[in-house]
């Protein structure tokens, strides 16, 4: 009843959030707590869809563990331009945890990755019990990861101006994230996922629990922002790029889970 009840509120701030990217000026001005609420709901609901498969200790030691991890990583990022290349985070992206780590940051990625795993295991699904699964769902959630990143980028420096990037040498870039940037999202959440995973298996398995679909819903309204935001500020490559990976995703995942 409880993840209901959760799962509700983060609909609705959706609603909210998506509802005012088309409104041509907000009206909570520059306002950072509907996306600050929405983000840390949107987490909460990930993680609460976990604790259904696995005990409450297990899903938050997942949890605190990809928060150290990335928010070393990205601290290590914004310090160095390394991995991700040489970026700035900017005051609309909210408070900061320390110096120059945003409280944010930790929870996208928390978000980001347990949303992509669970997305991952119902696309896997036919093939949980072969010797290979573990290495597909790895991979597989890593791909999911960047498609969301691919999305993110646009959203966040053309609409929300979260953080900003400086030019590099390279002139390949996604609406000025150079291509690094990705290259370092995809080796990061493969470096979480080595330490995290063992968090994320169930010690005592048994019948093979119903498909959750939780996880895929909030993947794919996490798209539909990225889109809406793209399509109210005519970014039309990344609406495009967007809507074609949040339709092949969920033809994928909703085949494996009916497997």
């Amino acid at each position: 009843m409880k993840s209901r009840v959760l799962f509700g509120l983060f609909l609705l701030q959706f609603v909210l959030v998506w509802t005012w990217l088309w409104l041509p000026q907000p009206r909570l001005g520059s306002a950072r707590w509907p996306d600050g609420l929405l983000l840390v709901l949107a987490t909460a609901t990930v993680l609460v869809s976990l604790v259904r498969q696995l005990p409450g200790q297990n899903v938050m030691l997942a949890a605190i563990i990809i928060a150290l991890i990335s928010g070393a990583v990205q601290s290590l990022g914004a310090l160095t331009a390394i991995p991700f290349g040489p970026f700035v985070y900017t005051e609309h992206i909210g408070q900061q945890l320390f110096y120059p780590l945003p409280w944010a940051v930790p929870l996208i990625w928390i978000t980001i990755i347990l949303a992509s795993r669970g997305v991952a295991r119902l696309a896997l699904r036919p093939w949980r019990k072969t010797s290979t699964y573990g290495f597909r769902l790895m991979g597989l959630t890593a791909a999911l990861v960047l498609l969301l990143d691919l999305g993110l980028e646009p959203f966040a420096v053309r609409v929300k101006h979260y953080w900003l990037w400086s030019p590099t040498k390279l002139k390949l870039d996604w609406y000025s994230a150079p291509g690094v940037n990705f290259f370092g999202w995809v080796v990061t959440t493969l470096l979480i996922l080595a330490f995290v995973t063992p968090s994320l298996i169930n010690k005592k398995p048994g019948p093979q629990p119903p498909p959750d679909y939780a996880p895929l819903v909030v993947w794919l309204l996490i798209n539909l922002l990225f889109a809406t935001g793209a399509a109210v500020h005519h970014l039309w490559p990344a609406l495009g790029l967007i809507s074609l990976s949040s339709v092949t995703v969920a033809v994928f995942a909703l085949r494996g889970a009916r497997w």
